[in-house]
């Protein structure tokens, strides 16, 4: 991706990001009507906190997101990130809380893959452009202590 195509898609996700927590969760364009996600990692290098737009899957009480990156060769930033620390804030709707991801393995990453591809399958388009596995991410929330 060019210097120019990543700073538009930078401002793009901004301008999700924002139109997410003034909407209650909603977004309308290519987003209208999906499930969406903000997921807030924490940088590996920079430790900045940053939050990306996600669709999702509801995984019984948890969620899957896909490491996509619209079927780039590399890795999203995101994703590096949550390997690194997988300790993350997640915001649905109006909702937020912590939550720590993992990454799916063999056979439990091909189902959710399947799953999710039939759900969206734009997913199926963005694997069909890249040779690389595109890997399932699993947010389970962080359990609240109670006394």
């Amino acid at each position: 991706m060019a210097d120019n195509e990543a700073a538009e898609a930078s401002r793009n996700q901004a301008r999700v990001v924002t139109e997410f927590r003034a909407n209650e969760g909603k977004v309308a364009g290519r987003h209208d009507g999906m499930p969406l996600l903000l997921l807030t990692t924490t940088g590996a290098r920079s430790g900045q906190r940053r939050a990306t737009p996600l669709t999702y899957y509801p995984y019984g009480d948890r969620y899957v997101v896909a490491a996509a990156a619209a079927g780039t060769p590399g890795h999203p930033a995101w994703y590096h990130n949550l390997v690194a620390n997988p300790e993350v804030s997640v915001e649905i709707g109006t909702e937020t809380f912590t939550a720590v991801a993992s990454v799916a393995a063999g056979a439990e990453r091909d189902a959710l893959y399947a799953r999710c591809a039939k759900a969206y399958p734009q997913l199926a388009e963005y694997q069909s452009r890249t040779s690389r596995e595109i890997p399932m991410v699993i947010i389970a929330r962080t359990p609240v202590n109670r006394r």
